[in-house]
């Protein structure tokens, strides 16, 4: 590595041209940072106590050491923004200063383009002094040889530019100081070897300005800059532009980052942290050797996975009934479901193990487990962990869609497919008015058997007891009237779709009835029943309820398989060391801790039906998700190690010490040693902490 201070107008001049490769990202400055910039600029050369302003590093590679007195093409690896930007300032002067005298020494149009912008003493692309990546490329040349943009042209290239040119313009004739602003502009020059230098590392390790490396950026430049220049575009050309393209320009990293998010889980089981999946795909890559012998298959494998994303995230599947389904799930905004999602959406694309329609219903079946929980208020507890691992105790043959069933009904506790009583129940009761996702369930209730759909944007909710009861409404509702408004009103049964809400306002159930496009002639499914009706009241209300409810267990079906076909599915529980209880000498049945310990293991497993019991060697585990709290039983107290960072830790006793640089037996930070009866409930606050921290969903629906 070489570094050298330099003037951005000599280092543009001397430079013979400077090449974005593919794997880099597009141009993605906004007038925010462009902005900054042109104030920089202009602050700088208005102010003659400035002798210079810094504005980064420009980052380049050569197939050996070199800086730009060479004449060969260089590897930007940072510094794109910033060369790009300052291109569009100069074209920008240029085209203001037209055919005007110098008014700063070397600042004419001719000038500026042929030392900045171009070389004429070459031809076709080698006469730019910039070329950005394929996407860019050609907007930036329309834009430096002052022809129309391109049909598909670069939405920042095209705005930023204008923005500087209407900069300029609204300097008039005072461009003085902007010539002397871009005369003190000063960068680094680094120059790396490929041959010496750590390509990769040097780059995870930079930012531009403004512009954090973005994990897809990282993770591209990871797969594809170690390789040949020919290698590199078959393999950007055939795999990673087709992503960026399905992905869209403006959200291509938004979705790519979320995509392998998803990806990485399907493939490992594990749930990469936001933020972290570059170091999560790296992990991933050393752990299965994909990298350097296998490159080509993982790149050709993220595009195929990318497609599945696409189908079901961008509505691009073919299919109408998956479509459909796909675009009900995503209502519902559960991504957590996506890594399952990908892997059956690959054994029926790809391994032909399911039909589109078992694949249809594998995915209402996801939806109805997804929405039952949220009408029944089940907490979304490790709902991301769940969908994890769904499929790995999936017998795929011979009957896969069965074995998805089974898999449902055998979840239990907070994990559980809530079954149609419970369901029913909940649907019936809960304030569906204030439901998040309220549009939703309404269109599904509506067009559930329909062949002509009903589009819910076209109407509004009403409500049938409105939300402001008039002496009317009071009298038709009698004495129980305000009981009875406050348990209905915002309930299934009394909530409908109309077109002619503001015509209904707070009339009485029979003019909302009778009147021109009342209830007697609505043509939605919804409505059916209410025109028969000669009163709203408590009953008709509970009525209507029932009845929508029976419909909602057969709009969101729950797996009914015999008890024997789904036990037939229930995982086979590996034998356990073999220690129990009598194994520890703390603890047998006449010894002093062995009611103290009783009374702790029966608080810990009622604390949900999920946690298990492990007795080891050294220790008796307490896991849900996993070890949350581990116990040791000595002879004159009992020792617990909370699997919980200590600085997270509410303990106003301060009974607990931090252990995390201590070597001991079980995970965990905090120590907590008790061994009377009476500090049981406090020390089970200490534990429900962990519990909860174990259990506490960090990535549960948006």
């Amino acid at each position: 590595m070489k570094a050298t201070e330099a003037r951005l107008l000599d280092f543009l001049k001397k430079s013979p041209q400077f090449v974005i490769p593919i794997y880099q990202r597009t141009y993605s400055w906004d007038q925010p940072e462009c902005h900054q910039l042109w104030d920089d600029i202009l602050r700088a050369g208005r102010d003659k106590d400035i002798r210079s302003h810094f504005i980064g590093t420009i980052v380049y590679i050569e197939s050996g050491l070199y800086q730009v007195s060479s004449r060969s093409s260089l590897m930007v690896i940072d510094g794109q923004q910033r060369l790009t930007t300052a291109s569009l300032i100069i074209e920008s002067l240029a085209r203001q200063l037209g055919e005007t005298k110098e008014l700063v020494e070397g600042f004419s149009a001719k000038k500026l383009r042929n030392r900045y912008l171009r070389d004429p003493d070459e031809n076709g692309e080698a006469k730019y002094k910039l070329l950005l990546t394929q996407t860019d490329k050609q907007t930036l040349l329309a834009i430096m040889d002052n022809q129309p943009l391109p049909t598909e042209s670069s939405l920042r290239l095209r705005e930023n530019f204008e923005f500087f040119k209407k900069q300029i313009k609204m300097l008039g004739d005072d461009l003085k100081p902007l010539c002397k602003g871009l005369a003190k502009l000063m960068v680094v020059d680094i120059a790396l070897s490929r041959d010496h230098d750590n390509l990769q590392l040097i780059f995870e390790s930079m930012n531009s300005t403004g512009r954090e490396l973005g994990q897809a950026d990282l993770i591209r430049n990871f797969v594809l800059m170690e390789l040949n220049r020919d290698h590199q575009t078959r393999l950007y050309n055939d795999y990673w532009r087709p992503m960026e393209i399905a992905f869209g320009r403006e959200t291509y990293s938004k979705h790519f980052d979320g995509f392998m998010r998803h990806y990485l889980t399907a493939k490992t089981g594990q749930i990469p942290k936001e933020g972290r999946v570059y170091e999560a795909f790296k992990a991933y890559v050393s752990k299965n050797q994909l990298i350097p012998d296998n490159r080509d298959d993982l790149v050709g494998d993220l595009r195929k996975f990318s497609g599945y994303y696409c189908a079901m995230e961008l509505r691009k599947e073919k299919n109408p009934d998956l479509r459909a389904a796909f675009a009900d799930l995503q209502e519902l905004k559960a991504n957590v479901t996506y890594p399952f999602l990908l892997e059956i959406y690959d054994d029926y694309y790809t391994n032909g193990l399911l039909s589109a329609e078992e694949l249809e219903q594998a995915v209402r079946l996801v939806e109805s487990y997804v929405f039952r929980r949220a009408v029944c208020d089940i907490p979304t507890n490790s709902m991301n962990k769940t969908f994890a691992s769904f499929s790995k105790t999936l017998n795929k043959k011979p009957n896969y869609l069965e074995s998805i069933r089974a898999q449902f009904q055998l979840l239990q506790s907070y994990r559980r497919f809530s079954d149609d009583k419970e369901f029913g129940h909940a649907i019936k009761g809960r304030n569906l008015y204030n439901f998040q996702r309220k549009s939703y369930w309404l269109r599904r209730l509506e067009n559930h058997g329909r062949k002509e759909r009903v589009s819910v944007n076209e109407y509004t909710i009403e409500h049938i007891m409105p939300q402001h009861l008039t002496t009317e409404w009071q009298e038709a509702l009698g004495e129980d009237c305000k009981r009875i408004h406050e348990a209905y009103l915002h309930t299934l049964g009394n909530l409908t779709l109309t077109g002619y809400n503001a015509e209904y306002g707070d009339r009485s159930f029979t003019e909302k009835r009778d009147m021109k496009g009342g209830f007697k002639v609505s043509p939605l499914h919804l409505n059916k029943g209410l025109g028969q009706l000669e009163t709203w009241d408590e009953k008709a209300i509970q009525s209507r309820a029932k009845h929508l409810a029976e419909k909602a267990i057969v709009v969101w079906p729950a797996p009914s398989l015999p008890e024997a076909i789904s036990n037939a599915y229930r995982p086979k529980t590996p034998s356990v060391c073999g220690y129990t209880i009598e194994d520890y000498r703390h603890l047998e049945s006449d010894s002093n801790m062995r009611s103290l310990f009783d009374r702790f293991r029966k608080e810990v497993l009622s604390l949900d039906s999920c946690v298990d019991e492990v007795f080891l060697k050294n220790y008796i585990s307490y896991k849900a998700e996993s070890n949350f709290v581990d116990l040791i039983p000595q002879a004159r107290g009992i020792k617990i190690t909370l699997n919980l960072p200590f600085h997270e830790l509410q303990d106003p006793r301060e009974l607990a010490r931090n252990v995390s640089n201590f070597d001991h037996l079980s995970a965990g930070e905090v120590q907590v040693t008790f061994s009377q009866l009476k500090d049981l409930p406090y020390i089970m606050g200490l534990v429900r902490q962990a519990f909860e921290k174990h259990m506490r969903d960090e990535d549960m629906l948006a």
